[in-house]
């Protein structure tokens, strides 16, 4: 199907170990249902010297190199700079946090576990033991496996830098919760949630791009054309 050009255009964003490549089973049915998608790769995935504010002034710049309304959707950490960016990006309409850091000003995403910030963050993360569990509960075994070989080290930096800026304040917002979730516990997203305009719900585990890619696309394309209408 041809893009409506009358709709804003969805800006996907990665977490925390992934690539844009993890929106690829979700983005063809975006695409037939006449939505226009773009992706950006963050830099603290595999880049052991990039951090939060690198990863913000990617997507800034994403954002910026689009034509018209945006939707950005954060899926996970993507949330973190999704949120710093927002601070500075016109023409977004909504931001979408699916089982994502909804993080404010002065947070960072080991602060919100409770874990003490490094000094001199440096290094990486490396891929978490077990992914497959992880992430991709409800996931088909070969793909999970297939994703699970894709994921690549974290940088320290990305996950110990705090937000300076937190643009959900002013960018009206809706929170996915993914009930089933193994990697952000549902107290967390929950807590997230409540800053979020709008709650969504999904029984689903981490990544529901790849374990419900059909009943996602169609909440995402339900969330943006309430945003726009």
């Amino acid at each position: 199907m041809t893009a409506d050009n009358s709709r804003p255009t969805l800006l996907l964003v990665h977490g925390a170990w992934h690539g844009s490549w993890c929106w690829d089973r979700v983005r063809p049915l975006l695409e037939d249902d006449g939505w226009t998608t773009r992706t950006v790769d963050l830099p603290s995935a595999g880049g052991p010297d990039a951090g939060l504010h690198d990863d913000s002034r990617a997507v800034l710049a994403e954002v910026e190199r689009i034509d018209g309304p945006v939707v950005v959707v954060a899926h996970s950490y993507g949330g973190a700079p999704v949120s710093q960016a927002l601070a500075s990006a016109s023409g977004v309409a909504h931001a979408v946090y699916v089982a994502a850091f909804q993080l404010d000003a002065g947070e960072s995403l080991l602060g919100q576990y409770g874990a003490p910030l490094p000094e001199e963050p440096h290094g990486v993360q490396p891929v978490p033991d077990d992914p497959v569990h992880l992430f991709y509960g409800g996931v088909p075994a070969a793909e999970a496996e297939e994703a699970a070989r894709r994921l690549v080290p974290q940088s320290t930096r990305s996950f110990a830098e705090t937000l300076t800026r937190a643009g959900w304040h002013t960018v009206p917002s809706t929170y996915v919760v993914c009930e089933q979730d193994r990697a952000l516990p549902l107290q967390n997203q929950e807590a997230m949630a409540a800053r979020a305009g709008a709650v969504h719900r999904l029984a689903s585990h981490h990544s529901p791009f790849l374990s419900a890619p059909e009943e996602f696309a169609a909440l995402l394309a339900k969330i943006a054309l309430d945003a726009v209408g």
